[in-house]
């Protein structure tokens, strides 16, 4: 996903770069979204897998 975030990002410099100010702005929107939703994913996951490693310790 975060892969996916990355070339969406690189897509839109190079459409701003030759003068495509719409899709640009639309593959930056894409990789905002997606970059965000790594996060919020990635969070949720770290938080998880910390209190699973605490209860089989314990």
């Amino acid at each position: 996903m975060l892969k996916w975030a990355l070339i969406f990002f690189v897509i839109s410099i190079i459409a701003a770069l030759f003068g495509f100010t719409g899709i640009a702005a639309g593959a930056a929107a894409i990789a905002k979204f997606l970059f965000f939703l790594f996060l919020i994913l990635f969070v949720i996951f770290l938080v998880l897998g910390l209190t699973v490693y605490k209860k089989i310790t314990d």
